[in-house]
């Protein structure tokens, strides 16, 4: 069976985020496509942080986390709103998409995608590590797209 993939038209893997996702810019997530979901999968989670931030921050920032996203999605447009998912608050303390935004070099920014065999009942209060907690034990399949963005 193919693995979970993800990827983006905007940006290739390892490659630069153009500037309109970023914070400073549209501030607009990028469009990514979903591919070869498990057939057990009931829903996905999306997380998008930056580890390099754990130095300047001192912690690995948040900027975007979604869960309870239909399993057929296919495509996650620029500028989404889901209606049929949650999205939780990032970083910079709002709820949805919160572009990269580095204080101090270029960071390399991880878009984790997580199949689940179940759905989260979890309120859009729900930080990173409570959905993290929620899905333990229920990833089918797990995708990752990277992406950089200049200081």
């Amino acid at each position: 069976m193919t693995e979970l993939q993800l990827h983006s038209p905007a940006f290739d893997d390892g490659e630069r985020i153009p500037e309109d996702h970023s914070y400073s810019g549209a501030n607009t997530n990028p469009p990514l496509v979903v591919e070869n979901v498990p057939p057990d999968a009931a829903s996905l989670l999306l997380v998008v942080d930056d580890p390099d931030a754990e130095e300047p921050a001192g912690q690995v920032w948040d900027h975007w986390v979604v869960w309870n996203v239909p399993p057929d999605v296919g495509r996650i447009p620029e500028g989404w709103e889901p209606e049929a998912a949650t999205e939780g608050q990032n970083d910079y303390g709002e709820v949805g998409w919160g572009g990269p935004n580095p204080p101090d070099r270029e960071h390399t920014y991880r878009f984790l995608l997580y199949a689940l065999d179940t759905t989260l009942g979890l309120s859009p209060a729900a930080a990173k590590d409570d959905v993290y907690d929620a899905a333990s034990g229920h990833v089918v399949g797990k995708a990752e797209l990277r992406g950089t963005y200049p200081a």
